[in-house]
């Protein structure tokens, strides 16, 4: 049992490690090689786990073979704009003016249902709407909306708007998120100060942050 949990253990570490160096992607977001090793990976994961009677380096050889090719790929998709388009397709306009481009549909073998529902997805039922609609190589499709469909943007009625940064979490169920203090050049005494006026301490704190407009936001633990 105990040889069992271990080799668990090991393949979950060695996995998730080459995963972290091919970068961060959600799986709508794969490219066709990537999703190719992951598939692969999940199926040889279980090869050491299930048979513990088998040798353990034979079992993780093909493991980390296929997290070296997966980085070297991307790696040279990364360099070279060739390869790149080899290894990953390149996007295809699917849309133009309006008009739906036959041709590209029947070679991607892409069927009106699925860019329709697409389309619908992308809030622009209307394929006349559409000034361009690109098939990418994940398979995502990006829409651009024809000028006089696009919503209208502060730019467009010349109103000024403020600067807007980012969120940044300061407390998580009363532990005190220091990195996220350290970035906003911060630190506990102010952090502290905030806090004050409602007598509380940062253990008694559920969430707190910092807005888009640089306010402090804080929600107490509820009482119990």
């Amino acid at each position: 049992m105990f040889n069992i949990i271990l080799r668990t253990l090991i393949v979950f570490a060695i996995i998730v490690a080459g995963l972290r160096f091919t970068g961060k992607r959600q799986i709508g977001q794969l490219q066709p090689f990537e999703l190719v090793v992951t598939l692969l990976l999940a199926e040889m994961a279980s090869s050491p786990i299930e048979n513990p009677g088998k040798p353990f380096w034979s079992a993780l050889v093909p493991i980390i073979t296929l997290l070296a090719v997966q980085i070297f790929l991307a790696y040279i998709t990364l360099k070279s704009e060739k390869l790149r388009a080899l290894v990953c397709g390149t996007p295809n306009i699917i849309i133009k003016n309006g008009i739906i481009q036959r041709q590209e549909l029947k070679k991607l073998r892409y069927n009106l249902n699925d860019m329709l529902e697409q389309l619908r997805a992308k809030d622009m039922p209307n394929v006349d709407d559409v000034e361009f609609a690109i098939l990418e190589t994940n398979g995502h499709l990006s829409v651009l909306p024809k000028s006089q469909k696009r919503p209208v943007t502060p730019s467009d009625l010349n109103i000024p708007t403020k600067y807007e940064g980012i969120p940044y979490t300061l407390i998580m169920d009363g532990h005190v998120m220091h990195e996220n203090l350290k970035k906003i050049n911060l630190d506990l005494t102010w952090l502290a100060e905030q806090l004050k006026p409602s007598a509380l301490d940062a253990k008694d704190v559920f969430f707190a942050y910092i807005d888009t407009q640089g306010n402090f936001k804080f929600q107490p633990k509820p009482r119990t």
